[in-house]
């Protein structure tokens, strides 16, 4: 006869057992493949770059080129056009204020100019005659009335005296009204005379100030109409270096061209292109510095800043304060160093290739047998071309791998060896 067996159960505590002995053997699985194969990394220690955190001094700053420039200049251009006569000065010369650089000709100029001075010498003469013409209405007026006096002068006995005949009735009537009618008659005209003599003395007073203040104009103009040749004759306006363009004789030049300037070149100043990220960030009087290939310090200063951005880029400009290198030339380029914050003490990180990988977020840690190293967080703030500055996460003394992590930022535990 046949026995039926009895089912054996799952109770909870064998389930229980057996999903942890499960979870047990996947740990120990996941530990064995997983992390030994894929969270460690050996690295030859000589390939990589290990700094130690310290503190130290910091300061804010970005490097730049800047290019030599004369602490002034001085352009010419051509104020009158005309074909290149004579080249006075060769380029690079220095030169006097007054010397003559350049020489030009220009024929039709010349001419123009003759014409002009014709003009106003007929004109001046015009206003000669004007002033002659005046005088001569002042003189006639002055005759009429030397006459009319004279003419007064008799009439006036002759009337008082045919008056007194004819009030003792020796002569007739008509007699003495003809004498009077002569008397008043030249009164009357010297009364007439007198006043248009002094209107005109008014008019010829006014009129004499209008003509010669135009005299005094045109003789002005005849004066700078004849210096108008004189622009033909580029001077240096100014004591220094002469620098032209490639001139030739017989070159025709147009008004207004450019034909060179005068450095002064007792002072030089660097013109630097910056990042327009920095235009906020650059003032006048802002300082920076250069150190010559003998490693002697030179402090410069912005004294300009040119806010229009190009291609990226403004401009500033900078002096030396104080002595200026030696040697310097013209279009020289110079490495130097803007200064962005006042320097203080900071804890710093050397820069390196970490930060591509890292984003400055995390970095691999030394322990302190010097043999392994971990991932740890950390937060930084400004930075420089050399350090950052550590503001949470390392402490002095630690040693952080700050070479590129490209071939392990992936790895949890770094071995060296």
């Amino acid at each position: 006869m046949d026995r039926q067996l009895k089912k054996k159960k799952w109770t909870s505590r064998k389930i229980l057992f057996f999903s942890g002995s499960v979870l047990l053997v996947f740990i120990c699985l996941y530990t064995l493949v997983f992390a030994k194969h894929r969270s460690k990394l050996k690295v030859d220690s000589s390939k990589i770059t290990i700094a130690t955190i310290q503190e130290g001094d910091f300061q804010e700053w970005i490097p730049e080129t800047g290019l030599v420039q004369p602490i002034e200049s001085y352009f010419l251009d051509a104020i009158e056009g005309g074909i290149v006569q004579e080249l006075n000065i060769e380029t690079g010369a220095m030169v006097q204020a007054g010397t003559p650089l350049i020489t030009l000709i220009n024929s039709n100029l010349q001419l123009e100019v003759l014409n002009r001075e014709a003009q106003l010498y007929e004109q001046i003469n015009n206003l000669r005659t004007s002033r002659l013409l005046l005088n001569q209405n002042i003189q006639n007026l002055e005759k009429e009335l030397v006459e009319v006096d004279y003419q007064l002068q008799l009439a006036t006995p002759d009337f008082k005296r045919q008056k007194g005949l004819y009030e003792a009735e020796v002569i007739s009537l008509k007699e003495f009204e003809e004498s009077q009618e002569r008397f008043e008659y030249h009164t009357k005209r010297k009364a007439i005379l007198t006043a248009a003599y002094q209107q005109e003395q008014k008019l010829k007073a006014v009129q004499f100030k209008q003509l010669n203040d135009s005299e005094a104009r045109m003789w002005k103009s005849l004066e700078a109409v004849g210096k108008i040749l004189d622009n033909l004759v580029i001077k240096a306006p100014w004591e220094g270096q002469f620098a032209s363009e490639q001139l030739e004789i017989g070159q025709s030049i147009q008004q207004g061209q450019r034909l060179g300037q005068i450095d002064v070149v007792d002072d030089f100043k660097l013109r630097v292109q910056v990042d327009e990220l920095y235009l906020s960030r650059i003032n006048v009087g802002q300082e920076a510095s250069y150190v010559n290939p003998y490693g002697k310090v030179y402090r410069l200063k912005v004294t300009k800043v040119y806010p229009t951005i190009s291609q990226g880029s403004f401009e500033v400009d900078m002096e030396f304060q104080g002595d200026t290198p030696e040697g310097i030339k013209r279009g020289q380029s110079l490495r130097i160093r803007i200064e962005l914050s006042h320097p203080g003490r900071a804890l710093l990180l050397p820069a390196g290739g970490f930060f591509q990988s890292t984003g400055g977020n995390w970095v691999f840690v030394l322990d302190d047998s010097g043999e392994k190293a971990m991932p740890r967080k950390i937060r930084l703030g400004r930075k420089n071309y050399e350090n950052y500055e550590v503001l949470e996460g390392l402490q002095p003394g630690d040693h952080v791998i700050t070479s590129s992590y490209a071939d392990f930022d992936k790895y949890e535990i770094l071995i060296l060896k």
